[in-house]
């Protein structure tokens, strides 16, 4: 079948695909429908065809799926930051599972374990906030969907309370553009206090509203105990590496599981923050790209034990070649991989599956109602690799 933009038709739609958009078979042709759900009937329009799939929109809901549910947010359709309010979030979970199950089926095409699947509270767990003002009397918001408009938004479900009293009261600066950070009592926010601590699991960590951070705490201590757990398998008395590290939470936790480790990344603000967070004896800091600290490490004259684990968290477009051939060749026995994408972490792993195994794989729901997904890998290094 040809399709082309503007045609109206009906279809079934069978599953959530990556990016959160519903997906639709017609005569052979997948076609993704925004703010459906699996089990919908739906009348659709075809916005853009692109050879053997289409992008359509929402032209009429005729038979609703039981997984359905009333979004929270008057809002939501209007407003940018969310996606999947429509669904229930049972369904949500179950989703985001298959879609980094079939990623790696898909795209690594290596088989992996079961992935496990780590629930957060679905409403008040975002703790991290970008806001924009369309004009200086205008009402702090939100970017529209799909259009750089500014939405005011006064109010916001998934926020955590203290930002929710913000954007009823009217409490931010008068800025176009700026983030806020609120958990325990704690308010940061650009242009006005800027800097300070918060408690994860039983360590303080230094944050700046202006750096990036983990915006739901709840997961990110699940995923710290967790990747704690793994590193206690690394071989004992190997030095550790934190690559990606940002304001160095993981080596936070995991600086004293080894006799050394080596925090590694490019944005300089960051690393000056995790220089204040993470002190102590055997601590190296790295600020550079992760080909160039490749580099270094391949052209090095010294020779000495290898690391026993390397944690990495790299942005939405994976591991650098140079970062996979380097851990092909002179990789950790123990890696974990935690990811914002699961098609480039399943590519990355798909290029490392000659070396390593995939022992475990874990989602964790950093954002329940929108479609981003976060998970952890878990590689073990095959015996003689």
């Amino acid at each position: 079948m040809s399709m082309a933009a503007g045609d109206v038709f009906t279809a079934s739609v069978r599953e959530i695909a990556l990016g959160g958009a519903g997906l639709a078979s017609v005569d052979g042709m997948k076609v993704f429908i925004d703010m459906t759900a699996p089990g919908d009937t739906v009348r659709a329009r075809v916005i853009r065809e692109h050879g053997n799939w289409a992008i359509a929109e929402l032209a009429g809901l005729l038979e609703p799926s039981p997984l359905r549910t009333e979004p929270a947010c008057p809002l939501y359709g209007i407003c940018g930051g969310c996606s999947l309010q429509h669904l229930a979030y049972e369904s949500q979970l179950e989703a985001k599972t298959s879609i980094l199950k079939n990623a790696f089926i898909h795209i690594g095409r290596t088989g992996i374990p079961l992935p496990c699947a780590a629930a957060s509270a679905p409403w008040e767990y975002r703790n991290r906030v970008r806001l924009h003002r369309a004009g200086e009397k205008l009402s702090a918001g939100f970017r529209a969907r799909k259009s750089s408009e500014v939405i005011p938004a006064p109010d916001c479900p998934v926020a955590e309370a203290g930002i929710r009293a913000a954007l009823k009261g009217g409490t931010f600066p008068e800025r176009e553009c700026f983030t806020a950070y609120s958990r325990n009592g704690l308010f940061l926010c650009e242009g006005a206090v800027e800097r300070g601590r918060t408690r994860l699991l039983d360590r303080e960590i230094i944050l700046d509203a202006g750096v990036f951070f983990q915006s739901n705490a709840v997961m990110l201590e699940k995923l710290v105990t967790d990747l704690l757990e793994t590193a206690e398998s690394a071989p004992a008395g190997l030095p550790a590496a934190d690559i990606y590290c940002g304001v160095g939470t993981f080596a936070l936790f995991l600086k004293d599981r080894f006799p050394r480790i080596d925090l590694v990344e490019e944005n300089r603000t960051a690393l000056a923050l995790a220089r204040e967070n993470v002190q102590g004896e055997g601590i190296a800091f790295f600020a550079m790209k992760d080909e160039d600290w490749v580099k270094m490490k391949n052209g090095a004259q010294r020779s000495g034990p290898g690391y026993g684990f390397v944690v990495a968290d790299p942005p939405r477009r994976g591991l650098s070649p140079g970062m996979r051939r380097w851990l092909a060749a002179k990789g950790p026995p123990l890696f974990a991989y935690v990811s914002c994408d699961p098609a480039t972490m399943a590519r990355d792993g798909g290029e490392l599956a000659g070396e390593y195994n995939l022992e475990k794989l874990c989602l964790y729901d950093f954002y329940p109602q929108t479609a981003h997904i976060e998970s952890m890998g878990v590689f073990r290094r095959k015996r003689g690799s």
